[in-house]
């Protein structure tokens, strides 16, 4: 007995070191964990943490980069979901699988990924829901109708904004300041100028009234550049160049360097707003030059559907410039 217990001292020893990794090891502690009382503790901690390291957007990495450092977090977010928990726990385990799986949705979303995104958001809405969380399914709502509005559809974005803006409610915060202006957004790109107008304004009414933490520089804050950037985008849209153009000002000045796309994304509403105002060779040479700067991990979904949108606008010489750097030629 006492050797077994000087060889099973020993290898414990060594593994401590991390020389050698005992076999089933990890499984042990699991099964141990599952026989006591809070055993998902640790994994429900880890996966609140994971929440609020991934929610602080891209930080100067590549999409497709931070998706891929999500992927072990997904997994443990399906495992910890699949046990059975006590439902105050179930509430807020819910809440945080809305947020996770809505930043994929995200992220998803602006590498080009229509489907995917739309199926990530679908899932977010659903966990928003059971959460009950009225903010979290606002900002999901919200989130979400940037897929059709970015790509296309804009009355499926418009009617999810609405509804987004709905569920926020009255009382100021990022979800109903994020809600109105992406609402804003959506009814500029159906036509609505006037229903547009009145959501700008509502907005910017809401944006006044935010306290510090939900105007925090995240995605799920709405900060003074974040809202900046939406309104270039809004009165871009219903042509209103002078008013895009301060937007766009504004916005840059509190754009940090290492947001390649939100840098990219604004001087396309600057290439937009000179084809507006009659300059479509400005207007080109504006957008093959971010176009031309961009990192190649950028050069698809959400900023080349900004510049193959001006490029179908254009015509004769401005549309075969744009139309070549498109090409790569």
């Amino acid at each position: 007995m006492d050797v077994d217990r000087r060889r099973f001292l020993g290898a414990a020893a060594v593994a401590a070191t991390g020389v050698v990794a005992l076999p089933g090891i990890a499984e042990a502690r699991q099964e141990i964990n599952a026989a006591l009382s809070g055993s998902n503790a640790g994994d429900l901690a880890y996966l609140d943490e994971a929440f609020e390291r991934h929610r602080g957007g891209y930080r100067g990495r590549a999409p497709a980069v931070a998706l891929a450092e999500m992927r072990g977090d997904l997994d443990l977010l399906r495992d910890v979901l699949l046990r059975p928990h006590p439902a105050a726990v179930r509430t807020d385990l819910a809440r945080t699988a809305a947020g996770i799986t809505g930043l994929v949705a995200i992220i998803q979303h602006d590498r080009g990924d229509q489907r995917d995104s739309h199926g990530w958001f679908t899932t977010a809405e659903h966990a928003a829901r059971e959460s009950g969380d009225r903010h979290m399914l606002a900002w999901t709502l919200a989130r979400y109708a940037m897929v059709p509005l970015n790509y296309g559809a804009p009355r499926a974005a418009a009617e999810l904004a609405v509804r987004a803006r709905a569920e926020a409610g009255r009382k100021p915060s990022a979800s109903a300041a994020l809600a109105a202006a992406v609402t804003a957004r959506a009814l500029a790109a159906s036509g609505d100028r006037q229903a547009a107008l009145r959501a700008v304004a509502d907005a910017r009414s809401i944006v006044e009234q935010l306290d510090g933490s939900q105007a925090a520089d995240t995605w799920f804050g709405y900060p003074a550049q974040k809202h900046h950037v939406h309104l270039s985008q809004a009165f871009t849209l219903m042509g209103r160049t002078r008013e895009a153009y301060a937007e766009q000002a504004a916005a840059l000045a509190l754009t940090r360097s290492s947001s390649v796309m939100a840098r990219a994304l604004l001087t396309m509403d600057e290439a937009t707003c000179l084809s507006a105002d009659g300059d479509p060779l400005g207007a080109a040479d504006v957008a093959v030059a971010v176009w031309e700067e961009l990192p190649q991990e950028y050069r698809g979904g959400l900023v080349r559907s900004r510049v193959e949108a001006l490029h179908q606008t254009l015509s004769g010489t401005a549309r075969a410039r744009v139309g070549d750097a498109l090409a790569g030629r």
